[in-house]
């Protein structure tokens, strides 16, 4: 049963655009006959699901688009070299559709700095807000400020100074995010395009 939740949530996620993991399994088990309450399977194991069905039927679309996003990062994270960027997300597995937008956290002393910063260089970006939830079960609010780099969509959480060695836990994988800095993002990308 949760194999076949798992199957369908990734399809609606891959065929549908759903970026939101709890809404694609709900989806699923209603599709399937099933009750809601029926024991959903875990977030890593949808995320797994999609890499799969991506890596079958993306096709190249899938990976020129995952190619693109990844290479947006490392040239936005290069801009913002001052605040310490890392990549975040579904650019870092891999689990992505047109639909996902790069996730970044930046580290600033007050997150005024990033938005004079995106300002300064003419920079739309829209303010909003993230609720993350860290390991000893608190949650904090986070500033995001969402923009756009030549057709991707960035979501760029602005994190104080104080928390580069603390991450808030991964909505996927309920494990502290895996933050992905330049240098490690550009060996992934040379890894990726070696073995296309």
């Amino acid at each position: 049963m949760q194999h076949s939740i798992v199957q369908e949530a990734a399809r609606i996620i891959c065929e549908e655009q759903v970026t939101d993991y709890r809404t694609a399994k709900q989806k699923a088990a209603e599709r399937l006959g099933l009750p809601a309450r029926s024991g959903l399977p875990d977030n890593a194991q949808v995320q797994q699901a999609v890499i799969e069905y991506q890596r079958l039927f993306g096709g190249d679309a899938y990976h020129d688009h995952l190619r693109r996003m990844r290479r947006t990062a490392l040239r936005v994270m290069r801009q913002l070299a001052e605040f310490s960027p890392r990549l975040v997300g579904g650019a870092v597995s891999g689990a992505i559709t047109e639909a996902h937008r790069l996730q970044l956290h930046a580290f600033a002393d007050k997150p005024e700095a990033i938005d004079i910063y995106l300002h300064d260089r003419g920079i739309d970006f829209d303010q909003d807000e993230r609720r993350y939830r860290y390991p000893d079960g608190k949650e904090q609010r986070i500033p995001l400020a969402c923009f756009e780099v030549e057709g991707v969509g960035v979501d760029l959480a602005v994190f104080s100074e104080n928390e580069q060695r603390r991450a808030p836990l991964s909505p996927v994988e309920n494990q502290p995010f895996r933050r992905m800095d330049p240098v490690q993002l550009e060996k992934l990308i040379a890894t990726a395009e070696a073995a296309a």
